[in-house]
């Protein structure tokens, strides 16, 4: 397992990779696999790329991105107007619903509704991310599916089977009433979002509860 210090020059080596992050304002730290962001960053789009780096770096097994939205004097927006065009922009992406709703307060963006499938709810959050002025996102978008088929877990782990990305002998699924929790452990960040991905994508299933731990290199 590496130590602190590597995983710390490790991620810190890929944070400049990363032509989305000004890296120059970011602070890492790492204790034991887990990494922590602090600092400041120009959009939202740029915190969550800061994180997916540092995901993508062998040995980290947690992200605490403590990074702060700091958005420059152009880039700041009134809450009616930044509205506006949060809406209009999910109103031109044909993978949201219309029931999607946005309100906005601070730059920070509730995102409401139901929606029939999970990718649909992302589909709206990654419309809203990058737009100018937002500085934090609040997905409250609700995931309606039909009731969950019996034989869900079955269905999951089947799932993982056909997978190249999962080992489904190290992944414990658990499903009751709508929810499917996933425990055990995974080798990467990949493996572990094939899971939850695939968790997401059998019928009825409402909510994942993410159990999953990255084990240690």
């Amino acid at each position: 397992m590496k130590t602190n210090a590597h995983l710390q020059v490790d991620v810190a080596d890929e944070l400049f990779w990363e032509t989305r992050v000004d890296d120059g304002e970011i602070a890492v730290s790492a204790d034991d696999g887990t990494i922590m962001l602090r600092g400041t960053v120009g959009s939202l789009g740029a915190k969550r790329a800061a994180a997916k780096a540092a995901q993508r770096v062998a040995g980290v097994r947690a992200v605490q991105n403590e990074l702060e939205v700091r958005l420059l004097t152009e880039h700041r927006r009134d809450d009616a107007e930044l509205r506006g065009s949060v809406l209009k922009a999910l109103s031109w992406n044909v993978l949201v619903p219309e029931g999607v709703d946005a309100t906005v307060k601070d730059g920070v963006v509730t995102l409401t509704g139901k929606v029939d499938f999970r990718h649909q709810r992302e589909e709206a959050d990654s419309t809203v991310r990058n737009l100018k002025g937002v500085t934090e996102i609040h997905d409250e978008i609700k995931v309606k599916s039909p009731a969950m088929a019996a034989d869900v877990s079955e269905r999951i782990e089947k799932a993982f089977k056909r997978s190249a990305q999962i080992d489904a002998g190290e992944v414990e699924i658990e499903a009751i009433d709508g929810t499917v929790t996933l425990s055990g452990s995974v080798d990467t960040w990949a493996e572990h979002d094939a899971a939850l991905d695939a968790a997401w994508a059998a019928p009825g299933v409402q909510n994942v509860k993410d159990n999953l731990e990255i084990g240690d290199y």
